[in-house]
């Protein structure tokens, strides 16, 4: 980005700012997490899986890697133990249980999980590998899914839970959950309300933070307005967020570019609509009429107006040139301090300044 797209860039921001900052009265969105379910009910597109499938799942995968050769065999041997250790370490969290089952057995899946904190950077393309088994794919996928929204990369969290299906998901509403977080920070209302609805679609049977999150932001999509101040504020705050990421690639900026085009938009439209008040209020003050009929129209620049009065006027004693533009000293400082109480402070300084040139004979005086 150039330094003037830069340069237009921040005036843009600080503009959206001041209007983002005025009463915004017009509206009002809805905090209430009751609300009316009719929106919602619909049979439900996909069911919870209880801890005892997900368990045989684990063990049927495992016997299958082991007896392949391709994870350790001591892991199917041991399973239930750790099983049983992890549910009580786990807090009940279901999927963290299962990927640290799958990393005991895989080292891969283990290295991913050891550094959740810089997941971005870890390798996970033998996650589509062909002899990669489904059920550890989705698993693991979904976690690392999980992780990256929690590290506010949504981007990464949205492109790998993309292809994940809720009825083959070990946590179906923790994908459905996550994917709409993405999908709503990115500004993807359609998909969002979409993943939204079905997860509502199980209200009462998934966690509860799930279900009061997901009718805040189902309520929020439905206030939302394309190229609105606050559809634009968002796109600047995404924005803001892949800079502070280290993110100033083309994505990045193309999302700029659009908060700039936007904010053009929104600016020229600004513009219309005053020039036609300011149309409006002159018709009006025009039809009034300040002569003898009631009609008077201003004269055409174009027309010799005709006068026969006798184009003289009184001339004024104005004084000396040489004391043009001087003032009494408490006068001048009265005059200097109104205009720093009235206008910003480079303008003070430009005054003084033109005074000081003034007193040397640097200006020519008129």
């Amino acid at each position: 980005m150039t330094a003037r797209r830069i340069a237009r860039f921040v005036a843009s921001s600080w503009l959206l700012l001041v209007l983002v900052a005025a009463p915004a009265g017009a509206r009002s969105v809805r905090a209430e997490t009751g609300g009316d379910d009719r929106e919602f009910a619909r049979a439900p597109s996909w069911s919870i899986p209880t801890e005892e499938e997900v368990r045989r799942r684990l063990a049927a995968w495992l016997a299958a890697e082991s007896a392949a050769g391709r994870v350790d065999a001591t892991a199917a041997a041991t399973m239930d133990a750790r099983w049983s250790a992890d549910r009580a370490a786990a807090s009940g969290d279901l999927l963290d249980r299962v990927v640290h089952a799958i990393a005991q057995a895989d080292p891969r899946c283990d290295a991913i999980r050891r550094g959740a904190a810089s997941a971005a950077a870890a390798d996970t393309s033998w996650l589509d590998a062909a002899d990669t088994a489904p059920f550890e794919r989705d698993a693991v996928k979904l976690w690392l899914g999980r992780e990256w929204v929690r590290q506010d990369r949504f981007d990464e969290g949205l492109a790998v839970m993309a292809g994940l299906d809720p009825a083959d998901a070990v946590d179906p509403a923790a994908l459905l959950f996550h994917r709409a977080a993405c999908q709503h920070w990115m500004l993807e209302a359609d998909l969002a309300a979409e993943s939204l609805d079905r997860l509502l679609e199980r209200a009462g049977e998934i966690p509860i933070r799930y279900e009061r999150v997901a009718r805040l932001l189902r309520s929020d999509l439905a206030s939302l307005e394309d190229e609105s101040l606050d559809h634009i504020a968002r796109r600047m705050r995404d924005s803001t967020r892949r800079l502070d990421q280290g993110r100033a690639g083309p994505r990045t900026l193309a999302v700029q570019e659009g908060v700039i085009e936007s904010l053009d938009k929104l600016i020229k439209a600004i513009e219309q609509q005053q020039q036609q008040q300011q149309q409006q209020q002159s018709q009006a003050s025009g039809g009034s009429g300040g002569g003898r009929g009631g009609n008077a129209t201003p004269m055409d620049d174009s027309r010799i107006a005709g006068g026969k009065g006798p184009g003289e006027v009184t001339k004024r004693d104005i004084g000396e040139g040489d004391g043009w533009g001087k003032l009494p000293p408490h006068q001048r400082e009265e005059a200097m301090q109104q205009i720093g109480r009235e206008f910003p402070a480079h303008y003070r300084e430009a005054i003084e300044h033109y005074f000081k040139r003034l007193a040397s004979g640097e200006e020519k005086r008129p």
